[in-house]
């Protein structure tokens, strides 16, 4: 057997292992599974007051419960605000694709109908190749009380809108962590008058605040939760108090339970924003739960 021969034979058992080589490194990379987005940042779609960045899977049902009782200033009076007027809503939400979220909810406040759509435009990936979820909620409320019981001039005045844009780290499996910017519109708000009728102060019609809330496991199923919402807009009159709320989380694949202490008495987002007078430093504070119960379809 000469050399050129030889040569050949090298040359192609050379060829042949490369492309086995390439073969099988193909068909690693197609079994490979894809470096999908984490699912658990959170385990609910709502941490006390606010929404988090979560947007259950394709075709999820969720039935919310969102009850605040009264103030406890009068302490035992109420037992706390226990027996106090209270607030609740009923709330109803269902993702008809991937990342969208759309629900409604009526609330005991004003006879409120609100509802709203969640988008997640970036989910947090399992592999850190994308470190940071983003998430956009927009909501309109309507007041459907009857006008004799109102101070609204035309329909119109009956609307109000948030919008919030939610950036979310899950940073260990005990630690998560949002962040919030939001803003709030109202068509009508309210003014004092003069002698003549005329407007001499109000509030502004936009509301700009900032949102915080996170999350610490202390078990699979059970968790602290914390929430501070911090006004930033300047008004005339009846300047909105900041919130500060914590309690306990408790949760299973299909339910979710909150139970808290902070000083939010509504039940929407942008009436919690724009309205609340409620401070821990008057005492003005209550007890709230949320209850949340998932169906797939």
């Amino acid at each position: 057997m000469n050399q050129f021969t030889i040569m050949k034979r090298r040359f192609i058992i050379i060829i042949v292992s490369f492309t086995i080589s390439l073969v099988s490194i193909n068909a690693q990379e197609e079994t490979k599974p894809p470096d999908r987005p984490l699912t658990d940042v959170f385990e609910s779609i709502w941490l006390i007051d606010n929404q988090t960045v979560i947007v259950p899977f394709k075709g999820t049902f969720e039935f919310d419960i969102q009850h605040r009782f009264g103030t406890w200033d009068k302490g035992y009076d109420d037992f706390w605000g226990l027996f106090a007027p209270s607030n609740f809503r009923l709330g109803f939400n269902y993702v008809p694709i991937n990342r969208l979220q759309l629900g409604f909810g009526f609330s005991k406040e004003n006879l409120l109908w609100d509802f709203n759509a969640k988008y997640a435009i970036l989910e947090q990936s399992r592999s850190g190749a994308k470190p940071l979820s983003i998430t956009y909620l927009v909501n309109m409320a309507v007041d459907t009380r009857k006008l004799e019981k109102t101070i609204f001039r035309k329909a119109g005045d009956r609307y109000s809108y948030f919008h919030q844009l939610m950036l979310a780290r899950k940073f260990s499996d005990k630690l998560s962590l949002q962040v919030a910017a939001n803003v709030t519109h109202f068509n009508f708000v309210d003014a004092i008058l003069d002698e003549s009728n005329n407007p001499v102060a109000k509030r502004e019609n936009n509301h700009f605040s900032i949102s915080t809330l996170g999350r610490l496991k202390i078990s699979d199923g059970t968790a602290i939760i914390a929430n501070v919402d911090i006004p930033v807009t300047d008004h005339n009159i009846d300047e909105p108090e900041a919130n500060i709320s914590f309690g306990l989380e408790f949760a299973t694949s299909g339910h979710a339970f909150q139970v808290f202490v902070g000083n939010y008495k509504s039940t929407i987002p942008q009436y919690n924003h724009f309205f609340n007078l409620n401070s821990f430093s008057d005492n003005k504070i209550l007890i709230g739960f949320n209850m949340t119960r998932l169906w797939s379809f």
